[in-house]
């Protein structure tokens, strides 16, 4: 309860803060009078983070699509173990592209059809026993992408063996096979919608959106790299299955649940995915530009960046001593779980209160209207 009443103050203390130098038009400047060079971090962040990234979750995806084809044409132990591998490399680089959520991601809810997990199993099955269904439907967005994989590929059955056999010899094999094939395509299908708009015209827009409003490039990239710390990492991935906002933990919605021995891997990524954009680093390489800590090293406030840093760091180590299997780790020692928690926590208040407040970026509406946590 303390945390809670304390998390509104804050919150308030934000709005009155950005209220006082925005002005209410959502184009017009927020009164900022530094003169850092926003629109080359906008092109920096286009062309050395965004879309290599978003490339590069294409490329894995041609991959799991053919994996996905040679599994579906002939199941068996190994195509199943290949589609698995395929699986979990696109998974990995997804963490570095869920953040941006910016533009045609945004329109189409990109990351809700990819990454919504727990996934609904009991929607899943009943797809597949109707054989009829709108993967295109938002009801439908936990019953796809990387969590309704990890269930089809991992779970539908306890051994290997019998896995195989629901896609080869059951009597519901055509649709789970079918099933499988419009979850991968849809996903395919979805990425490459994303990375045509950024390559037909996304791109220029997005660049020369470089000033201080809440329609604004930067604050909207910024919006939304805190909500996903705050929301994809912090609580997703360790707080709601430690039972940080319940009585009780869940271990079950857990990141990886059915594949068991992934969770702390795609969290390892995912905050090196955070740490890398905060610092600048061009995606896959430790080649910097500008950046939000560049940014607040200009603004004079060192302190916050390398706060910020620490507390990665803090996360980071704590998440390095957690069982590969985070449904394991909650049930046997969640303290531990609990502990990277509150280290991301503090990160929290770094990013979305002293971070903000120095670049005078808005909390964005939409991200105040649900802020429950």
């Amino acid at each position: 309860m303390i945390k809670k009443v304390i998390s509104i103050v804050v919150l308030a203390l934000i709005i009155v803060s950005c209220s006082s130098s925005d002005s209410d038009s959502p184009d017009a400047p927020s009164g900022t009078s530094d003169n850092f060079d926003r629109q080359a971090m906008l092109v920096y962040w286009a062309d050395a983070i965004i879309m290599p990234v978003l490339d590069d979750v294409n490329s894995e995806l041609e991959a799991l699509v053919q994996a996905k084809d040679a599994f579906v044409s002939t199941p068996n132990q190994a195509n199943l173990e290949g589609l698995r591998t395929a699986w979990l490399s696109a998974y990995k680089v997804w963490q570095y592209a869920e953040m941006f959520n910016v533009g045609k991601a945004d329109e189409i809810g990109y990351y809700k059809q990819m990454n919504i997990y727990p996934t609904n199993i009991i929607l899943i099955e009943s797809n597949i026993s109707n054989g009829s269904y709108d993967l295109g439907n938002s009801g439908n967005n936990a019953a796809v992408g990387f969590p309704a994989l990890d269930y089809l590929l991992f779970g539908v059955a306890t051994t290997d063996a019998d896995i195989v056999a629901i896609y080869s010899t059951s009597v519901n094999a055509s649709n789970y096979t079918t099933y499988l094939s419009d979850v991968v395509n849809k996903m395919k299908m979805l990425t490459e919608t994303v990375v045509a708009s950024w390559n037909s015209g996304y791109r220029a827009d997005y660049v020369n959106r470089s000033g201080n409003s809440q329609t604004s490039a930067v604050n909207e990239t910024v919006n939304d790299f805190v909500n996903y710390y705050e929301r994809g990492l912090r609580s997703a991935k360790f707080g709601i299955p430690a039972g940080v906002f319940s009585n009780n933990p869940l271990p079950e919605k857990v990141e990886g649940y059915y594949s068991k021995v992934y969770s702390k891997e795609l969290a390892t990524e995912a905050l090196a995915a955070v740490e890398a954009f905060f610092i600048g680093n061009a995606y896959n390489s430790t080649t910097t530009g500008p950046s939000l800590k560049a940014y607040l090293e200009y603004l004079n406030k060192s302190d916050i960046s390398s706060s910020v840093l620490t507390q990665f760091g803090q996360a980071q180590n704590g998440i390095q001593v957690l069982n590969p299997n985070f449904n394991q780790q909650i049930q046997n020692d969640n303290s531990k779980m609990t502990l990277v928690y509150d280290a991301l926590q503090i990160g929290v208040v770094l990013l979305k209160v002293d971070m903000l407040q120095a670049f005078q970026i808005q909390l964005d509406q939409g991200y105040v209207d649900n802020d429950g946590d």
